[in-house]
């Protein structure tokens, strides 16, 4: 299996009505031109120990089939505005390749057990400027399952996601998610308060 690919996540997730239409993004800098939604069925498991180990380091370990980046992911622990993620492809079968256990291990080498799984139907978009993709904007609609519970929960979010073409500093980033904020909020929606769709499956 090849070296896993790695980025730096830095996103903003909104909590949205179900009958809400999308934003005007007509007003944030940098965005000259959206491109038309991308359908994206996913499918996603996600793992922790017994004892809840890599939650409590931040962590989270999934296996997502559906879109343009199924595979492997491992999120690492927050730092500062965002998050690395760590990628690698499906393998031929379901069980975690042993790459992916080498570096869960430096957080854990407990047995690691099924935690929920979360259903997503997407619909992405690109936000562009004369750079290239500024952000990636999704619409999701999540159907989600507490394995340990069996407690199902359903919702839908927004995300905004910046890409290669984003600001660089902080300050420009600021910017650019004020200007995302009030769009959202002219739309009706609102800061989500879950950080994650796994923390929203669990309850938390």
């Amino acid at each position: 299996m090849s070296e896993p690919s790695r980025t730096l996540e830095i996103e903003r997730k909104y909590d949205v009505d179900g009958s809400t239409l999308l934003p005007s993004w007509d007003g944030v800098p940098g965005v000259e031109a959206v491109t038309a939604g991308e359908a994206r069925a996913l499918d996603a498991r996600y793992f922790d120990t017994a004892a809840g180990d890599l939650a409590r380091a931040g962590v989270a370990l999934r296996r997502r089939t559906g879109g343009p980046d199924e595979g492997w992911h491992v999120k690492g622990p927050r730092t500062g505005d965002g998050r690395v993620e760590l990628g690698w492809p499906l393998g031929p079968s379901e069980e975690m390749p042993p790459q992916v256990a080498e570096v869960v291990a430096q957080w854990t080498t407990e047995p690691l057990l099924p935690l929920a799984r979360i259903e997503n139907d997407r619909t992405a978009y690109l936000l562009t400027g004369p750079g290239g993709v500024v952000a990636e904007f999704v619409d999701d609609r999540v159907r989600a399952t507490d394995l340990r519970q069996g407690v199902q929960r359903e919702w839908r979010e927004w995300e905004m996601e910046l890409g290669p073409a984003a600001p660089s500093d902080a300050a420009g980033r600021s910017v650019f998610f004020q200007a995302v904020e009030r769009a959202v909020a002219a739309a009706g929606g609102r800061p989500s308060p879950s950080g994650s769709k796994l923390g929203r499956a669990l309850g938390f």
